[in-house]
């Protein structure tokens, strides 16, 4: 009777206990045999440390390559078309010639602008002439204002004459100043009947062709600066609260490593449709992005969510048993069974919810052949 409430309790205590409880109390009554027969010889295995490490999830979105500066080189001045120096393909350097107008009219035309400077130029020295005897006739009759040769009717004429000289003087001044101006224009226009690359690129389209005439405005070739490039993608608006400025992002192209942006801006617009907005990025290339187009597809992980601390084991510490995981954990020399609780995958390694703290050192070679209390001993996974 007495033997049968011992089995009675026994199952009871038992029943009580949990999963984790009861792997952990087999693997411990397992413990007492095999320990002894191993004796003072020590098995060499690998081992690697438990870390505490933020983890930080992310989901793909796809992007595109973007130039910063792109489009239309339009002609600043009107004329026939005498010379195109380049064709589609071709790198042009900032300021390079792209083509040139005929400039026959526009040189003429500077000519006969810089003829009515020197006009302009003479006639203020003719009125300056005329101010200067006015002026001068005007001191000799205030000289006599005390004799009886002094006549006050022919000296406020004599003052009259001086204003309006000086006024002729005036009006020259400004029709100089005129001149000078269309001058400064004909130069201008003389030097838009160069067509230039207003900065680096390459060529993607051309536009005109000798012999055509081209408008104030007109498009003359498109310009692509492909050695400055961005990353725009459309972004969930539920995850632009991750992408501050400054933010760095990891990002792949097809058939390259990855490599790391930086978040350049966040438009705010909001797309209605897609419930996206407008995210661009700073690129830092390496040496295996070469080729690179504008519009060529980029894969960027975006963070899921705020990134938080968490222990991780490596994969290789993990053993998969009927009761559930364990590891094998080194203490004093010896091989600890325990078991753990998984949580997701961070890169080689697992979360760890419960069973493992920092700084505890797993097994991870050597381990699938380990008993429980065998000594161990411990050296690097290779």
């Amino acid at each position: 009777m007495t033997e049968v409430l011992a089995v009675h309790k026994m199952r009871h205590f038992v029943s009580t206990l949990g999963p984790v409880a009861i792997v952990a109390a087999a693997l411990l009554a397992l413990a007492a045999g095999p320990a002894a027969a191993q004796g003072s010889r020590a098995t060499p295995v690998g081992v690697d440390a438990v870390l505490s490490e933020p983890l930080k999830q992310t989901v793909p979105v796809i992007g595109r390559l973007v130039a910063r500066q792109s489009g239309v080189v339009a002609a600043r001045t009107g004329g026939a078309v005498a010379e195109i120096k380049v064709t589609v393909g071709d790198r042009m350097k900032k300021g390079e010639v792209v083509a040139i107008l005929d400039r026959d009219r526009v040189r003429a035309t500077r000519e006969l602008r810089a003829t009515e400077v020197a006009q302009a130029e003479a006639a203020i020295a003719t009125s300056k002439a005329q101010f200067d005897y006015v002026t001068q006739e005007m001191k000799r009759l205030e000289g006599l204002r005390r004799s009886a040769a002094f006549s006050q009717a022919r000296f406020e004429d004599k003052r009259q004459e001086v204003v309006k000289a000086k006024s002729a003087t005036a009006e020259k001044q400004a029709a100089l100043l005129r001149a000078r101006v269309n001058l400064k224009m004909a130069d201008i226009e003389l030097r838009d009947s160069e067509i230039r690359a207003p900065y680096a690129g390459v060529v993607s389209i051309r536009h005109i062709e000798v012999g055509a005439y081209v408008g104030v405005g007109q498009s003359v070739i498109t310009l692509i600066d492909d050695e400055h490039l961005e990353i725009e993608a459309a972004v969930p608006a539920e995850r632009i609260s991750g992408l501050a400025p400054g933010t760095p992002i990891a990002f792949q192209l097809v058939g390259t490593s990855s490599a790391e942006a930086v978040v350049r801006a966040v438009v705010p617009e909001e797309n209605p449709l897609t419930r996206t907005r407008t995210v661009r990025f700073t690129p830092r290339f390496n040496g295996d992005h070469k080729y690179l187009a504008t519009n060529q597809s980029v894969t960027l992980h975006i963070p899921a969510g705020p990134t938080r601390t968490v222990v991780t084991v490596h994969k290789d510490a993990v053993l998969n048993r009927s009761e559930g995981a364990l590891v094998f954990v080194v203490v004093n020399g010896v091989a600890r069974p325990r078991p753990v609780r998984l949580g997701e995958a961070v890169g080689g390694r697992f979360e760890v919810i419960d069973g493992l703290k920092p700084g505890e050192k797993v097994v991870v070679r050597g381990n699938e052949r380990l008993r429980p209390g065998q000594k161990v001993r411990a050296g690097r996974p290779s």
